[in-house]
């Protein structure tokens, strides 16, 4: 198993809803940390190109640059929660991969010492094999 890792930070504001009551609107310096893992390697001796994974991942955290999560899709729908920012950056991430290559972790850091990792499930075949 192979695993590669790269480093974001991106700054934003929310207001999460906490025992039905909504906290005032605050800013972070989110960090998030991507995991990938692989089984094998390509040809070249790589599971992934750090830039492709560099790249992906600064794609899906531009619309929260700069922004007010509680106003950004999907967030202006959902609680914006580290724990659900962390599952959504996975699971858009997820779609940006090589098939041979998943998403291990995303670990979305809000503030010094406080941090929620979303670790997917095992991908589900389907009936003809293919992931």
């Amino acid at each position: 198993m192979f695993e590669l890792e790269v480093r974001r930070t991106f700054s934003a504001a929310h207001a999460i809803i906490i025992k039905g009551k909504r906290e005032p609107l605050h800013g972070h310096d989110w960090q998030v940390e991507l995991v990938v893992s692989a089984t094998s390697l390509d040809p070249e001796g790589l599971a992934c190109d750090f830039h492709q994974l560099e790249a992906g991942l600064d794609t899906v955290l531009r619309p929260f640059a700069s922004a007010n999560l509680n106003e950004t899709e999907p967030f202006d729908r959902l609680n914006p929660t580290a724990e659900l920012v962390a599952q959504h950056i996975a699971q858009c991430m997820a779609k940006r991969l090589p098939k041979r290559v998943s998403v291990r972790s995303v670990r979305v850091t809000e503030a010094p010492g406080c941090s929620a990792r979303f670790v997917p499930g095992p991908r589900r075949s389907t009936k003809n094999g293919t992931r």
